[in-house]
């Protein structure tokens, strides 16, 4: 392990924040940060880097920032470990949660997640853990996948855990059940709803209001589902899956529902069909507004800003472009080259954009066109450039495999 720090960020993490949860892709879990004060143009070689980590295990997974420490998963040697970084980059803890994916890209996918003292991860294979934050012990463990028989579809388990209210909301699949919701205090059962019959997808559950409904909005590799979350009743759901369109039994599908008001979008890559959903009035059935053949986002989130989202598309996996596409029509605003694919994520105003050839672009969203104000490059670590970046505190966080690393993007 190694590191290195400023005074002023010493100062800057350890201030603390008041208790909330502390989520992959923002509060919302839709790639919205709400920090402000950041630079509108970075240096030419790129943002200050603060802070460097070694040692955090190989993954794709984000780190997450709060209350002046950070967060991370990795895979060291068979088994997922969670690990706490101090404000000067030494460890406080790292404890292995389960065991790891063992098959194909094995490196962790699930992100923590942190309320007040408890931090909530799964492994790759299903074991889901409630981690004390001070001691790093676990408070309790559920082996999801083996307890409720879940289905595995290629790659394992690459969800990270949803809190709603007082349950940790879990998606196994299979032929048991499908979506499966735990005491966040204790790790029991609370409900489990009935089996739509496929294995578990990649993507995670998010929290979806409208019109005075509150559902749970998840994911199996065949349908999106709407989930009374007082119940675990299933009041609509929408098979996604077309065995004329897709080989497999379940879909390559990573990426969390966006949505706006009684709009609902969902995209995976592959050249498979991206779908607008609309939910009724009553928030009992869901029918398609428009299909989409060009916003095929892989596995990276998309954003929706001022009615355009934006985002990348699929050419091949080693290939993609920059999109944007008007949120009420599907009318596709531009298609732009730069290197290929990437996450995305926003901040006060600006797109953060990281590409699978490890560039890291500020971005304008524009839907007149891709505009890169500025850009530097991940040099450090190794393995796919996956994970999706992380921002809070005016710092930048990312993370490539087994190293993390932080630049500080507030305005002075």
């Amino acid at each position: 392990m190694k590191y290195l720090l400023t005074t002023a960020l010493l100062i800057f993490l350890g201030a603390g924040i008041k208790a909330q949860v502390v989520q992959w892709r923002g509060p919302a879990r839709d790639g919205q940060f709400t920090e402000t004060g950041l630079l509108k143009q970075w240096p030419e070689n790129g943002p200050a880097q603060v802070l460097e980590v070694e040692g955090i295990g190989k993954g794709y997974s984000s780190a997450i920032f709060e209350n002046g420490m950070i967060y991370t998963s990795g895979m060291i040697d068979t088994m997922d470990y969670l690990t706490a970084i101090n404000p000067d980059g030494s460890f406080k803890w790292q404890v292995a949660y389960g065991r790891s994916w063992n098959k194909s890209f094995p490196d962790t996918r699930s992100t923590p997640v942190i309320e007040e003292n408890r931090i909530y991860v799964q492994s790759g294979t299903g074991q889901v853990s409630c981690i004390d934050k001070e001691t790093g012990k676990a408070v309790w463990e559920v082996d999801v996948d083996k307890d409720f028989n879940g289905e595995y579809h290629i790659w394992g388990n690459s969800e990270t855990v949803l809190l709603c209210d007082d349950k940790v909301i879990v998606s196994p699949g299979g032929q048991e059940t499908s979506i499966v919701a735990l005491d966040k205090m204790t790790g029991k059962e609370i409900w489990q709803t009935k089996s739509l019959g496929g294995p578990r997808a990649y993507a995670s559950a998010t929290i979806y209001e409208w019109n005075g409904l509150r559902y749970i909005l998840a994911v199996i590799g065949t349908d999106l589902m709407a989930i009374v979350p007082e119940t675990g009743e299933i009041a609509w759901s929408y098979r996604y899956w077309d065995s004329g369109k897709w080989d497999q039994n379940g879909l390559i599908w990573t990426n969390t529902p966006t949505f706006s008001n009684n709009t609902i979008f969902l995209t995976m890559g592959y050249d498979y069909p991206a779908v607008m959903l609309e939910m009724d009035s009553t928030g009992t059935s869901v029918s398609e507004k428009f299909v989409d053949h060009t916003f095929d986002n892989h596995h990276h989130g998309v954003i929706l800003n001022d009615g355009y989202l934006y985002g990348s598309n699929w050419f091949d996996n080693k290939r993609g472009r920059w999109v944007c596409m008007k949120w009420d029509t599907g009318e596709i605003k531009y298609v732009a080259d730069w290197d290929t694919k990437g996450a995305m994520v926003m901040a006060d105003g600006l797109l953060y954009c990281y590409n699978e050839r490890g560039s890291v672009g500020l971005v304008k969203p524009d839907p007149d066109g891709f505009e890169v104000i500025s850009e530097f490059k991940i040099n450090k670590g190794a393995g796919p450039h996956w994970a999706h970046p992380f921002i809070a505190d005016g710092k930048l966080f990312m993370r490539h495999g087994d190293v993390l690393m932080v630049y500080d993007i507030q305005q002075k």
